[in-house]
């Protein structure tokens, strides 16, 4: 009730200020990036609270009604004009050069702040702002690539929204079938791993007794969960996704469940790619499970391989025999795993290498390329198995040759695990795992000797 009177007060003051602010639309209707740069200086210049609030909320309703090249050059000029100012800086420096301390290194601390940071706090002082501005950075993520002048830009917005989405802010609900029908839209609507195709599918996913759905949420977007996981409760680790969507599958008895199955996680705002929810989020979840169901000892995720195809197809170093190259392009034909003969020596070349894809295969960055691979492995994970033909459908055949992964959350190892990625990028992977890749090497040395 106190958060729904301040927000309409604020709204109130927001809009009561506004109409002082209206001024007329060019000849042609359109809006423009230079008229909504001076509202920002204006913004910047200006001192009242009520007057910037009301300000603030005028420039967030002109950037929506920019086309996307006036967006553009908006941004731009953020990028250009509003950094660090220069004079003040160098005082700021010649300060400190005079008499290092703390109090100088805090004027040249401040005084280094590019002024587009304090224009985006202040934006954000808007009703609804939060929730513009992450609209805001997803537009501009679509235009970076192959622009590095917009990079400090959202660098600085990156910066900010990462303290303000915190984990510490965030709170974690879970979903079912009595939450807000226009929350639950929204898990229709952004689920990415596997389709939810409409509200039966829906509750089959989040009312059984066996299901289990959980999403993190921001305050000031309270309506609009941030990142969301779907869950599994089953007896033993499952090697394939399909039994666990099947439409007429019967609930397992929730007293005879002993592991957890993370088969979903998706996230929902594109503006905030790149900005960690804290690396623990599993964790989180794992602990809400346990308290409401103490036998549970077996945490796992039963996750796609989104890069491995494309890895396959692009990738020149290989560790392949003209043979297995050969029996590759088999990958290439409908229904290929249908075919029993096949579908073994296939599986002979693929398991192998796709331990090989997790444990030694990297971007020109040394970074691991599946971008799933890399989520759990920083979360603190284990790969703990390689299932072969786990997912059928035709996004992972595309994606994966339907190769699935379990990664193990063991709450013992899970920091052990992040400090080993995070600090030496090692992927702890199970014996397992480590023994097809042992395989494979072998199997190269006879190729070699043979040859």
């Amino acid at each position: 009730m106190a958060n729904a009177f301040f927000r309409d007060l604020l709204f109130t003051i927001s809009e009561r200020g506004r109409t002082l602010l209206r001024r007329a639309k060019p000849a042609d209707g359109k809006e423009d990036a230079a008229g909504l740069i001076e509202l920002c200086e204006a913004l910047l210049s200006g001192r009242g609270e009520a007057s910037g609030t009301a300000m603030a909320r005028e420039v967030l309703d002109r950037y929506h009604d920019l086309d996307p090249a006036e967006r553009r050059a908006f941004f731009e000029a953020l990028a250009r004009n509003f950094g660090p100012d220069r004079e003040r800086v160098a005082k700021a420096i010649e300060a400190w050069q005079k008499e290092p301390g703390d109090g100088n290194g805090g004027l040249l601390h401040f005084a280094s702040e590019p002024r587009r940071q304090e224009l985006i706090r202040r934006l954000n002082r808007a009703p609804g702002g939060t929730e513009d501005l992450v609209a805001m950075r997803a537009d501009l993520l679509s235009l970076l690539n192959g622009h590095k002048d917009l990079a400090s830009l959202d660098r600085d917005i990156v910066h900010l929204l990462g303290s303000w989405f915190n984990r510490g802010f965030l709170v974690l609900r879970r979903i079912d079938w009595s939450t807000p029908a226009n929350i639950l839209e929204q898990i229709i609507r952004y689920e990415a791993v596997h389709e939810i195709h409409d509200w039966d599918d829906l509750r089959r996913r989040i009312d059984p007794v066996d299901r289990r759905c959980y999403a993190f949420f921001h305050p000031a977007m309270a309506d609009a969960p941030l990142i969301f996981v779907e869950v599994a409760l089953t007896e033993n680790i499952p090697p394939a996704i399909a039994p666990l969507l099947a439409v007429n599958r019967q609930p397992a008895p929730i007293e005879r469940a002993r592991t957890a199955v993370f088969y979903s996680i998706s996230n929902t705002q594109r503006g905030l790619g790149g900005i960690s929810f804290g690396n623990f989020l599993i964790k989180q979840v794992v602990e809400e499970l346990r308290r409401e169901l103490p036998k549970l000892d077996t945490f796992v995720t039963l996750s796609p391989v989104p890069g491995f195809m494309s890895w396959l197809k692009q990738g020149k170093d290989l560790p392949l025999s003209d043979e297995d190259r050969a029996l590759l392009k088999h990958l290439d034909e409908p229904n290929w795993f249908e075919d029993t003969e096949l579908a073994s020596q296939l599986r002979a070349v693929l398991e192998p290498l796709s331990a090989y894809y997790f444990l030694k295969a990297r971007t020109p960055k040394g970074k691991l390329i599946d971008s799933v691979a890399r989520f759990h492995l920083g979360n603190g994970a284990r790969l703990e198995r390689i299932n072969w033909l786990g997912d059928l459908s035709p996004k992972g055949m595309r994606e994966s040759a339907g190769v699935m992964v379990n990664y193990l959350y063991r709450l013992d190892d899970i920091e052990k695990n992040h400090e080993a990625y995070a600090n030496e990028g090692e992927v702890v992977a199970s014996s397992a795992v480590k023994k097809l890749l042992k395989n494979n090497e072998g199997r190269r040395l006879l190729d070699m000797r043979l040859s």
